[in-house]
């Protein structure tokens, strides 16, 4: 994404100024129009803002009157002769390392986005009544000291209705946070940056709730982009918004802050991909489109299709063939033999077996009878 460039920027003279103080109007820096990479800066950003993790306790004189002073080995708070359980380590990765590169990236990725409007609105602030975007006023503003006079100005400029937005969302925070030592959130408000070190403003607008001031040799990206959305609303001087190029450069020359440092340059300086294909330039070299459409056969396995097996082996139907007229003759062969065991018998022989059977029986028990037990022939159902 690519900012909306414009060739002259206005700079916009406030109440006193005097007519000769300069031009109206100065170049646009090349940084308002280096490419936006939404995806770089808020990752950046959360690694940079990783905290110490020191856990800040109130040490009042009611609470040094309730609670004794610690012994050692007592290691949490208000609780003397015990230590606490599982204690914060010392040694807990708390920093994030990033590249300079990346980190650099990333600050002109929140200064591109910052000439942006949609995206500034986007990010809630209050641009209505803003004269244009980016805003750039005289450097009268940095000789200010006085927070009246800071307030003035931002009602001249049109900026007051953001900072109004920031002093009203002031509330307590929901959650647990509230008893960590982040009792209130608020919104954030116009940031201003000045050019001139050890300027005044610094102390005129430091007690305004949700406006930051900054110098444009010291750019935060905490504050550009805070919570890693893009679209900081900026309230530049004159100087500072002339300093830019010498502190990041440009496409063409290095910055002179930053040592061989140049601004990234946009893959495409027209991002509409389809009307750059879809154009006479390019359709006119292009190959033509291709109406016939060759497919290539599938090759079929030989063992599982026959078709595919007879051209690499003709004799494989014959073979075939042949297996399985063997296979049927096994069968017809084995049925005979079985049926041939399983004939019947005829009725005059049948009954022959079945007498022979009889007698044997009477015999066995005859010879197995016991006078002793006059019961066991009952037992056995038989009589003599």
């Amino acid at each position: 994404m690519v900012a909306a460039v414009r060739p002259l920027v206005t700079v916009h003279a406030l109440e006193g100024d005097m007519a000769t103080d300069g031009s109206n109007a100065v170049r646009c820096r090349t940084t308002s129009g280096s490419p936006t990479p939404c995806r770089s800066a808020p990752g950046t950003r959360r690694r940079l803002s990783r905290g110490d993790g020191t856990c800040r306790v109130s040490y009042s004189p009611r609470a040094r009157r309730r609670h004794p002073p610690r012994r050692a080995g007592c290691l949490r708070e208000h609780v003397p002769w015990r230590r606490m359980f599982a204690p914060t380590k010392i040694w807990r990765r708390w920093h994030r390392r990033v590249n300079l590169n990346l980190r650099r990236y990333a600050v002109v990725s929140a200064l591109a986005a910052s000439a942006v409007p949609a995206l500034v609105m986007a990010r809630g602030h209050r641009i209505e009544g803003i004269p244009e975007v980016p805003l750039v006023i005289s450097d009268s503003a940095e000789s200010v000291e006085k927070t009246s006079s800071a307030i003035k100005i931002l009602k001249q400029i049109g900026a007051y209705a953001d900072a109004e937005k920031a002093k009203e969302s002031h509330a307590i925070r929901s959650g647990k946070g509230k008893m960590r030592n982040r009792r209130y959130v608020s919104r954030r408000g116009p940031l201003i940056v000045y050019g001139t070190e050890g300027a005044k403003i610094v102390k005129a607008f430091r007690n305004i709730p949700g406006v930051d001031v900054m110098n444009v040799e010291r750019l935060n990206l905490l504050k550009l982009a805070p919570g890693g959305h893009l679209g900081r609303f900026i309230v530049w001087t004159k100087s500072a918004f002339e300093r830019l190029d010498a502190v990041f450069g440009t496409f063409d020359k290095a910055s002179e802050r930053k040592n061989k440092y140049v601004l990234p340059r946009s893959k495409m300086s027209n991002s509409d991909l389809s009307r750059i294909i879809n154009s006479d330039e390019v359709q006119s070299v292009v190959r033509p489109i291709k109406t016939e459409v060759k497919r290539k056969a599938l090759k079929k396995n030989p063992l599982k299709n026959l078709n595919a097996m007879l051209k690499l082996n003709p004799y494989a139907k014959t073979a075939r063939r042949v297996a399985l007229l063997t296979e049927a003759q096994r069968i017809k062969s084995k049925k005979e033999k079985l049926d041939k065991k399983r004939t019947k018998l005829p009725k005059e022989e049948a009954a022959a077996i079945r007498a022979a059977g009889k007698s044997w029986y009477h015999t066995m028990i005859s010879d197995s009878d016991y006078t002793e037990f006059e019961n066991f022939s009952k037992w056995l159902g038989a009589t003599q």
